[in-house]
């Protein structure tokens, strides 16, 4: 099967959809046939610059900033589409090729202009504007860097639920966004980890919890509520100060370290930036829990399913997509509250038993339920089912 997989970020650029769209593309360019042959062709285009990566050491083909022209003749030759997100170009060069295009999810740009179900400048969660259609809210929300801005990423929303609606396929990685997204055929396929046994096992240093977030600096993943949290905390009767460390990088660090100075936790909160594998084993294996405070945007969760995988304790704030893929492995509280983070953390750090017991169930809960076997073959049967695998 001629499979071309269009992912507009992709390494070396970092995060999730990076992560999913070469752990899949890795996975299918393995299948085998029964005579041993490979059972896809993949090309995978995107718009990612190639920088230090490595394109010739992956088992599949990458293209990077096609022209038009160029990505037009990619289409014709496939014999389906996978396309990581609503991008609009892919979208209507399938749909005009006559060529079954599957659209995976990893975001909410089809029912959100902004794409985070979030109310700025405020940072509130947004209740659905759009799908109820109080489209006036919407064009307001996103008014900030100028109306024709706004009314550009609103029509842009009815462009995409369009062209998804006439989609082979639509991929949700949660149920709780296959609902929201409310388009015809929709397929929820939990994304897939690669779990590595030889990973630390978590050992907190007793006296010197430890508590981490991973992800990007920026607004919607809520990292000033896990400072403020740790504020809380410090001036609570613990014989010990709660450290917090910040693994990623991103436009909201200055404002981060800043608010850290303006609460005197200097000692308290490092960040790390980006770590490689080793260093973030190591920051990991001497975690108590990991924290997720995410203010909106996210659909799946996957630093959330890969902390589980860890045997780490988990606490995200109660947004559908987080406590969906958490289950009853770990602890939420109320979305923007820093007040209730602090409280949960507390809980754990008060518990250490339990805290041990929820990273065992959270373990066990990963690799059951994202198994990257599972996302492989889910794919497989989708894709089969608009073009059909033959043995060569």
């Amino acid at each position: 099967m001629k499979l071309l997989i269009y992912s507009h970020f992709f390494a070396p650029s970092v995060g999730g959809v990076e992560t999913i769209v070469l752990s899949l593309a890795r996975g299918l360019a393995a299948l085998r046939d029964s005579n041993g042959s490979p059972q896809f062709e993949i090309t995978l285009v995107t718009q990612t610059p190639v920088g230090n990566s490595q394109d010739g050491a992956l088992p599949f083909r990458v293209i990077r900033k096609p022209s038009f022209m160029r990505l037009w003749r990619l289409v014709q030759k496939s014999e389906i589409v996978h396309i990581a997100g609503p991008a609009l170009a892919p979208m209507i060069l399938s749909l005009a090729a006559c060529k079954p295009f599957v659209i995976e999810h990893h975001g909410l740009q089809t029912i959100c202009p902004n794409g985070q179900l979030l109310i700025e400048p405020a940072s509130k969660p947004c209740p659905g504007h759009f799908m109820s259609k109080r489209h006036t809210e919407c064009l307001r929300c996103n008014s900030g860097s100028g109306w024709l801005g706004s009314y550009r990423l609103w029509l842009l929303t009815f462009a995409r639920r369009f062209l998804c609606a006439h989609a082979a396929a639509n991929v949700a990685p949660t149920r709780w966004l296959g609902r929201l997204l409310d388009l015809p055929r929709v397929v929820v396929i939990h994304h897939g980890l690669e779990v590595r046994e030889n990973a630390p096992r978590p050992k907190p240093r007793p006296g010197n919890p430890t508590i981490v977030f991973i992800g990007r600096l920026v607004t919607t993943k809520g990292v000033s509520l896990l400072i403020e949290a740790a504020h809380m905390l410090s001036h609570e009767r613990y014989g010990h100060k709660v450290h917090v460390a910040v693994v990623g990088d991103g436009p909201e660090r200055a404002s981060l370290e800043e608010l850290t100075r303006d609460l005197r936790l200097e000692e308290q909160v490092r960040f790390l930036g980006h770590l490689d594998a080793a260093h973030l084993d190591a920051t990991l294996a001497q975690a108590s829990a990991v924290v997720v405070p995410s203010l909106g945007g996210e659909v799946f969760g996957l630093v959330v399913a890969e902390s589980m995988s860890r045997g780490l304790p988990v606490v995200v704030s109660d947004l559908g997509a987080l406590t969906e893929v958490l289950g009853d492995s770990g602890l939420t509280f109320r979305t923007g509250d820093a007040e209730d983070l602090s409280a949960m953390i507390r809980r754990l750090l008060d518990h250490p038993q339990f805290a041990a017991a929820l990273g065992y169930d959270a373990r066990e809960r990963a690799q059951l339920a994202y198994a990257l076997d599972s996302m492989i073959v889910s794919h497989l049967l989708l894709y089969s089912q608009f073009c059909p695998l033959q043995n060569r």
